[in-house]
Formats: C-alpha cells, sequence, structure tokens
C-alpha cells in the first residue's frame, strides 16, 4: 500500500508515503455510523473481566444514548470533556459519544495525582470531567474535590457507574435522535476532537490538539498495513488515554470493521494471553516491556495462540531479538513496528505484516501514506543523505494543530513550513525506511566520540544474562561523559559483574561504546506509555559515581 520516493546511493534523507486510497474526509462519528451500517451484527467491542459484549449495532445504540445524555447535560461542541479512568467499555463509549457532539475529548492518565491532574483540568479548561470511582487505592472523586479552589472554571463530575451516569444515559435514550444529527451534522473533519497530554519524561505535560482527520486517517492506514478486516479481532492492553490504545487500537477496529478486545482495566500478562485464547484474537498490541512479560508467562508454551498472527510493538525502543521472540513464541509472525509520536496522531511509519522479518526487525518502516519524513542535520536543519544520522522530522495530516493554549511551545515543536520537529534521532535507509537511533537528549559524547545509546542497548540484550538494560551517559571530569549500563538480568541466571559485561563487549563494539559502569535494578523508572524515565537514571547514575561537584549536570530530558 505504500511507497516511498526513490532512494539509492546518494539519495537524500526525504521520502513520502503514497497510496492508492484517498484520506477520507468525514468524521470520527460519521465513520462509526457507516461501520456499523455495514457490520451490524458483528462484535465491536468485548469487556473480557466482566464478559459484557456488544455488537456493532449495539455499540452504536450505547454511544447515540451517551452522546443525546451530554448534549441533555449543556454539553457543547469544542467543551473539553476529561476523561480519567482505566480501561473500561465506558471509556470507549465516551471516545465516540464527544466526536459525535463535537465535544474536544481530553484524556487524562489514571496513574496522575492531584497535582498534575489540576494541571491538566487547568491548562485544558474541562467543564466536565468522567471518572471512574477508584482504581488501584486512588480516590478519583477525592482527588477532584482536593483541586478545584485551583481551577480556573467549575468543573461537572460524572462518575461511571454511578445514579448520576445511569440518569444520564436514561435520559439519552429518550431523547429525540434528531437533536444527535443535528450536532453531527455541525461537525467537520477538521474540528479539534481530542487533547492528547504528552507522557513526557520530565516536567509538566503539554497538550497536542489532534482533529477527527489526523487521528482518524491515521488509524484508518495503521488498519490496513495491519491487514484488518471484519474478521480481526485485537487483543488491547495498552492504556486508552494514550494514542496507542484510543487511535491504533480503538479507531483503527471501527475503521476496517474489527473486534476490540479489552483484557483488564490494566496491563496483567496473564489477562492479555488469557484474552488471545478465550476469544481468539488476531492481533496484539503493545510495549517491549509488555512483550517481555507475556514471553516470561510459565505456562505460554501450552496456551492456544494459534489465531494470532500480526500486531504493534511501539512506544519505546523496539529490540531485533525481542521482535523475533515474539514472532516466534506467541506466533505473531506479523507482528510490525512503527513509530510516531503523540503530536504525529501518532504514527509516522511503519512496516506492513507483509514485510519480510529482516525489514521489521531492522527498520520501523516507510512512511505511511499520505505523510512526509525527512531527516535533518539538527545544527543547520539541512536534508542529510541517507545512511547519515540525523533529526527527524515530520509533515502532513497528521502533525497536531499544536500545544493546547500554547503557542510558544507549538513554534518551537512545528516551523513555518509545517514540519513537526521531533527530537528523535535516526537514519532513513536507501528504501525510505526509518532507523531509530534515540533522542537528542539521550545522545553521550564521550571524548569528542557521539554515541547513541539504543546501539548499545541492542548489543548488550544479545548477552544471555540480559533480561533487559538501558544506558545512559554519566559526568567524567575527563572525557566528559561515560557510560553506564543499568541492567535487569533475566531470573535464574549467574550474577553479572561489571568485568564480565565488559568482557563480553571487548572485541565485539567499538573501545569507546564499551560502559565503564554497569549496575543492576529490579525495574527502570517508566512512563504510563512504556518508556524509560533516563532523566531518572541519569540522576541517579551521577549520585552512584559521586560525579565531582563542578562536573557537568546529567542533561535534562524533553
Amino acid at each position: 500500500m505504500t511507497a516511498s520516493a526513490a532512494g539509492g546511493e546518494g539519495a537524500m534523507s526525504y521520502a513520502c508515503g503514497t497510496a492508492t486510497e484517498p484520506l477520507l474526509g468525514h468524521t470520527i462519528g460519521a465513520d462509526l455510523d457507516a461501520t456499523a451500517a455495514r457490520f451490524p451484527h458483528r462484535h465491536a467491542l468485548v469487556e473480557c473481566w466482566t464478559g459484557r459484549r456488544w455488537t456493532y449495532r449495539e455499540l452504536c445504540a450505547e454511544v447515540d444514548a451517551l452522546s443525546l445524555g451530554l448534549l441533555a447535560a449543556g454539553v457543547h461542541k469544542g467543551e473539553r470533556v476529561g476523561i480519567w479512568a482505566p480501561n473500561c467499555a465506558e471509556w470507549v463509549f465516551v471516545q465516540y459519544a464527544t466526536a459525535k457532539i463535537g465535544a474536544i475529548l481530553t484524556t487524562v492518565n489514571p496513574a496522575y495525582k492531584a497535582a498534575e491532574t489540576a494541571h491538566v483540568l487547568r491548562l485544558a479548561e474541562v467543564g466536565t470531567l468522567i471518572t471512574a470511582r477508584e482504581y488501584k487505592g486512588a480516590d478519583f472523586r477525592a482527588m477532584v474535590d482536593e483541586v478545584r479552589t485551583e481551577l480556573k472554571e467549575p468543573v461537572r463530575l460524572l462518575v461511571i457507574g454511578s445514579p448520576e451516569w445511569e440518569d444520564l444515559l436514561e435520559r439519552g435514550r429518550a431523547a429525540d435522535p434528531g437533536r444527535l444529527a443535528a450536532a453531527q451534522r455541525d461537525c467537520a473533519a477538521d474540528d479539534p476532537i481530542n487533547i492528547q497530554f504528552t507522557s513526557g519524561t520530565s516536567g509538566f505535560p503539554k497538550g497536542a490538539t489532534l482533529t477527527h482527520h489526523g487521528i482518524l486517517n491515521n488509524a484508518y492506514f495503521v488498519g490496513g498495513l495491519l491487514g484488518y478486516t471484519e474478521a480481526d479481532r485485537l487483543c488491547l492492553p495498552v492504556p486508552l488515554f494514550h494514542c496507542f490504545g484510543m487511535v491504533l487500537g480503538t479507531l483503527a477496529c471501527t475503521a476496517r470493521g474489527a473486534t476490540i478486545v479489552l483484557p483488564a482495566p490494566g496491563f496483567d500478562a496473564a489477562a492479555t494471553l488469557d484474552a488471545i485464547e478465550a476469544e481468539r484474537c488476531t492481533s496484539v498490541y503493545g510495549v517491549p516491556t509488555m512483550f517481555l512479560a507475556l514471553l516470561a508467562d510459565p505456562a505460554l508454551d501450552r496456551r492456544a495462540l494459534a489465531s494470532l498472527r500480526t500486531g504493534i510493538m511501539a512506544g519505546a525502543p523496539c529490540p531485533p531479538s525481542l521482535l523475533e521472540l515474539v514472532a516466534s513464541r506467541l506466533g505473531a509472525t506479523g507482528i510490525t513496528t512503527s513509530y510516531g509520536m503523540t503530536e504525529t496522531s501518532p504514527t509516522a511509519v511503519q512496516t506492513s505484516f507483509t514485510d519480510p522479518l529482516s525489514r521489521r526487525v531492522g527498520t520501523v518502516g516507510p512512511p505511511l501514506p499520505y505523510v512526509e519524513v525527512k531527516v535533518v542535520d539538527p545544527v543547520g536543519d539541512r536534508i542529510v543523505p541517507r545512511g547519515t544520522a540525523g533529526e527527524i522530522c515530520v509533515r502532513g495530516y497528521l502533525v497536531m494543530q499544536g500545544y493546547w493554549r500554547q503557542p510558544d511551545r507549538t513554534a518551537e515543536a512545528v516551523d513555518g513550513a509545517g514540519w513537526m520537529h521531533t527530537g528523535d534521532t535516526g537514519t532513513m535507509t536507501t528504501d525510505g525506511c526509518l532507523v531509530i537511533s534515540g533522542r537528542i537528549t539521550d545522545m553521550v559524547i564521550r571524548g569528542g566520540e557521539n554515541i547513541y545509546p539504543r546501539e548499545i542497548e541492542d548489543f548488550l540484550r544479545t548477552h544471555p544474562g540480559v533480561h533487559d538494560v538501558a544506558v545512559v551517559g554519566v559526568p567524567d571530569p575527563r572525557v566528559g561523559e561515560e557510560l553506564m549500563a543499568w541492567v535487569v538480568r533475566h531470573p535464574g541466571t549467574e550474577p553479572l559483574t561489571a568485568d564480565a559485561m565488559r568482557a563480553y563487549c571487548e572485541g565485539r563494539i567499538a573501545h569507546y561504546k564499551i560502559p565503564r559502569y554497569v549496575q543492576l535494578t529490579d525495574a527502570f523508572p517508566m512512563t504510563a506509555s512504556g518508556k524509560v524515565r533516563k532523566a531518572e537514571l541519569r540522576a541517579a547514575a551521577a549520585q552512584l559515581t559521586q560525579v565531582p561537584a563542578g562536573a557537568a549536570a546529567p542533561r535534562e530530558e524533553a
């Protein structure tokens, strides 16, 4: 489906995805209605831990009832409606109901505490907040009450499953459907429909403002690269509050008529494998740490996973060896890799389930249809030759409208020509695929040599005792920075020592890339979307190595 600009020796690092299918020009609500009309009796949504399930006709009925209930409660087009809840069927209802009436869905990480939630509600000026009762011991209503005085505007609170929630749905079921039809006619594809707060690895998150057109088309073409049809069933353990879940997950399914299977409110490896078995899922998503957990299941070899054929591993750097294990041990021989960011709706490049494994292991694929990608010199902003490392930039329908109410931050990220500067580094292959190196802020400069930690991490994962690894730089008064490898070892393997790890590297990688320090750990600090918080590891590394007071401080990560 996707072709890139011609490459070859001497070509520059620019590629544009093409396709025979046009971009979709309608809204999310119209797309759901069209799918329900085509496949009214096929399963649309399954909530495994309760046994609840809905056909497309039934899903549309629930969404319409909630849409009309929100309209009756005074929610209007353009109002920000927050949702603060773990994965559940009601989360999906809210996603589509807000899209149908033109309200802007503002997603809130269920792991947020009061201060983070106050920041999101205040910045987005949320008028209505829909929450779960509680999750993992967190009382959402109590936290909202705690921060109400800090907000610019009063917030209407709706708790899923409460009498007020049920009353809202009943009012919607009794309302005139014509009111919803009028609201849908008032929606346009270019309207903002979602504020996604970037997970970030330091500082408060920013709100990327996304449109119907951006996220619906992104979902549609990603579904095409996975070969989705109405016969597919996606096991979706990734969080819905993130683009991975609510765009590549729910929207990719409803755009193609596939089934959304929610295995648990939060990620649980056993529940995910149970769902794949019981629902005969054909696809599964996850960040690398999730797939590692699936592969560690003690009963994995006795599980019936023959239905599984494809999926996406993304959200963090995907080790080639892990991708090969997922293909061989889980049976997802069509597992794909992709790359993007919240600000690009989210996927910019992706491999196809039909690509040879070598391409899916070695790259994150070419640009999606109608998406432009270039690699530039971070200093001069000039496109570099293919095979040369630089900053990845993305342009097209998928780029956000901007950071909500932050024009200065928007201008820092999106230039005057519409290019989103990602802050990620990589190279473009001769056939227009991307190979990701890491973050510009992750780069380590040791004795004048530029070192990209991901290259070292991929190598260290080949050690039989290494389960996972993260490499960071630590200040050094002699060479500027030294390398520290934080290592999670395989359970039951021999203890690892710094000397043994360095001996493993000798003669296999360049001497300046061999970590001076090796630190064992049980787990890494992670963002909610599965990225390692390297800023925390750098700070801890500096303390462990007792950096002199006058040495350079660890760099902050954007």
